[in-house]
C-alpha cells in the first residue's frame, strides 16, 4: 500500500456503498481544506478518518452534512447526489452529526435538545418512544432531563450530543472527537455505546483524536494528511502499518480494553433500519 494510492474500495458485485465521496475539494477561509479526496462507506460499516489536528477530517463531516459547500467533487447517498443538498434535506434522507465540542444549546433543557434532534419528524408517540429509548441507554440524561444542557458535565454533554444526533433515526452518523476531553471512564461508556450501535446495524464515520482506539473499533479507515487521503485499508492493518504507528500511535494513551464487538443483527435493529 503506497502513499496517495486510490483510496477507494470498491463495493461488492451485491453491495451498494451508502456513501461515496467523489474527488471532493473545499476551501475553508481562504485554504484549500479539502484536495480531492474519494472514500467509500458501505452500510453497516464503522469507518474512521484519523489525522493530525488541521487535515481535513472534520472539514470532511461538515462538507457531507452540508455545512460546507465543495469547490468540486460528489458527495453520492444512497444512489442520490446529495452535493447540493440544504442540511435539512439531508438530516431528512438520514444523515445526522454528533459534532466536536458537542455545540449543544445550552440555555435549553436536556428534554428541548433531544426535541430539537427530532425536528425533521412529526409523529409524536414516536418521538416520545425514542426519547425514552436515548434515556435507557443514558441514563444520566434521564435524571437531568429538566436541566440546561450548559450545566452539564464535558461527559454528559457528550453523551446528550449523540442522543440528540439519534433522535433523527439517521442510518448514517458522523461523530467527531466523540472522545475529546473526557475521562478515561467516560471513554469507555461512550465507546461501548458506539460499539452497540454498530452492532444495531447503524453506519458510523468516526472522527477520534485517539488513533488507536478508534482503529480498534473500525471496520476500515483513511489516513489524512495537508486535505488529503494518503493511506487507507483495513483497520487491522492499519494500526499495524509502520507509517501509521510512527505518525498516529506511538504517544497515544494505552487502549481501552472493551469487550469482542458483537456482529450487525439482520433484522431492524434498534431503529427499523432497512
Amino acid at each position: 500500500m503506497s502513499v496517495y494510492e486510490s483510496p477507494m474500495v470498491p463495493a461488492t458485485e451485491t453491495t451498494t456503498p451508502l456513501l461515496q465521496i467523489r474527488d471532493l475539494s473545499v476551501n475553508y477561509g481562504g485554504i484549500q481544506a479539502l484536495q480531492e479526496i474519494s472514500l467509500v462507506i458501505n452500510a453497516g460499516e464503522v469507518v474512521t478518518l484519523i489525522g493530525a489536528n488541521g487535515a481535513g477530517k472534520s472539514t470532511t463531516l461538515r462538507t457531507i452534512s452540508r455545512l460546507l459547500h465543495p469547490r468540486h467533487g460528489e458527495i453520492i447517498y444512497d444512489n442520490r447526489d446529495i452535493t447540493k443538498l440544504r442540511p435539512d434535506e439531508v438530516v431528512r434522507l438520514g444523515i445526522a452529526q454528533s459534532a466536536e465540542g458537542r455545540r449543544m444549546l445550552t440555555r435549553l433543557s436536556v428534554m428541548d435538545n433531544l426535541l430539537l434532534g427530532a425536528y425533521t419528524r412529526t409523529n409524536r408517540a414516536e418521538i416520545q418512544a425514542d426519547i425514552e429509548q436515548q434515556f435507557g441507554r443514558f441514563p444520566r440524561l434521564k435524571e437531568r432531563s429538566k436541566q440546561l444542557a450548559g450545566t452539564l458535565s464535558g461527559g454528559e454533554q457528550q453523551m446528550l450530543a449523540i442522543a440528540r444526533a439519534l433522535m433523527s433515526r439517521p442510518r448514517l452518523l458522523l461523530l467527531d472527537e466523540p472522545s475529546l476531553g473526557l475521562a478515561p471512564l467516560i471513554v469507555r461508556e461512550i465507546f461501548a455505546i458506539i460499539r452497540e450501535l454498530h452492532a444495531s446495524g447503524v453506519t458510523i464515520l468516526l472522527v477520534e483524536q485517539n488513533a488507536q482506539l478508534a482503529l480498534q473499533n473500525a471496520d476500515r479507515g483513511y489516513v489524512m494528511e495537508a486535505g488529503r487521503i494518503t493511506i487507507n485499508g483495513l483497520a487491522a492493518d492499519l494500526i499495524n502499518d509502520d507509517r501509521v504507528r510512527k505518525a498516529y500511535l506511538g504517544d497515544v494513551p494505552p487502549p481501552v480494553k472493551l469487550p469482542p464487538r458483537a456482529a450487525p443483527e439482520e433484522k431492524n435493529g434498534l431503529f427499523g433500519l432497512r
